[in-house]
């Protein structure tokens, strides 16, 4: 089954070029089945480009997906064309009252601020409630992933001395969990941050499972089943060529940045960067999409009550 998009939205021609089954909104209606409602509440600077990441891992599962874009309410983003925002994008505020079978929240290049400077704390609290009675299974990615722990658990980030870059070697902890169904024993993950979630504080943590970890780069997947969530501080979203777009823009503009580790051949960046990801990336969406059809209830109503 395919993704139902807009037709107008840039990600309708992207994924359509690549292979990827779309279809517009007419031809969803004449299907006789109900899709999954997902949400993705997009927090980082490139819209567009996050859009399509993130609509080609849940665009590749046997079922229909129905995909709503949701902004913070007050906040404006400086990056993406106030038109693009205004056509595609809806405002947390006009969503409260909406039901979802899921939701990814994405990463934010604030990771040096407090969790309270950041500008939308007090609606992102909002969100993270409101995800306990509105949406049945919650994606924190990355920064999202950090602040949505932080919220429920209290688990802490932590500067790091330098910007953890690269492609890292990651091992199952927990090969029996049903997100990690087809998973090899160790996988490629890209990592891109200034920051660390530490395992002996996760540990501590009521309820929290670590699902993936590297001795490098730490733990990776967390499976939160109390709040019915998964938090990745890493990126299995990026295309084959995000991290160089990150290299190639800190370089030019002078900013002091080290080769991505295990990302060029012979981490050489006149070379071309080779996706050694892609296919555990598919794994890991394609369970959760698989997991949330097994689990959610057909009758949207229902989704976050006491029987669901």
């Amino acid at each position: 089954m395919p993704i139902k998009l807009p037709s107008a939205l840039p990600a309708f021609d992207v994924l359509s070029r690549e292979g990827v089954s779309v279809m517009g909104e007419e031809q969803a209606a004449r299907q006789d089945i109900r899709p999954l409602r997902i949400a993705l509440l997009n927090l980082m600077p490139k819209k567009i480009q996050t859009e399509n990441q993130f609509a080609r891992l849940i665009g590749a599962t046997p079922l229909q997906i129905e995909l709503t874009l949701i902004r913070m309410s007050e906040h404006q983003t400086k990056n993406t064309a106030a038109e693009h925002m205004a056509e595609f994008y809806v405002p947390f505020s006009e969503v409260t009252d909406q039901k979802f079978d899921g939701l990814i929240i994405t990463g934010a290049p604030i990771e040096h601020l407090p969790f309270t400077d950041v500008t939308y704390w007090d609606e992102l609290k909002q969100v993270f409630e409101w995800t306990q009675t509105n949406v049945h299974s919650t994606f924190g990615v990355c920064w999202g992933g950090m602040a949505m722990i932080n919220y429920f658990h209290g688990v802490q980030k932590h500067i790091l001395d330098e910007k953890l870059f690269g492609c890292y070697r990651h091992h199952l902890i927990d090969s029996a969990s049903p997100y990690l169904m087809g998973f090899s024993d160790d996988c490629v993950i890209p990592v891109s941050r200034w920051t660390e979630m530490r395992q002996d504080e996760i540990d501590a943590a009521n309820g929290l499972k670590t699902l993936i970890t590297s001795d490098e780069a730490g733990p990776c997947l967390v499976e939160d089943p109390a709040h019915r969530a998964l938090y990745i501080f890493n990126h299995y979203e990026y295309d084959s060529g995000t991290l160089k777009q990150e290299y190639d823009r800190d370089v030019e503009a002078g900013t002091a940045i080290t080769v991505p580790l295990n990302y060029y051949p012979d981490d050489d960046p006149t070379k071309q960067p080779l996706n050694r990801w892609k296919s555990h990336a598919h794994l890991l969406y394609g369970n959760w999409i698989n997991q949330i059809y097994q689990t959610t209830h057909f009758e949207l109503d229902k989704i976050g009550t006491q029987n669901a």
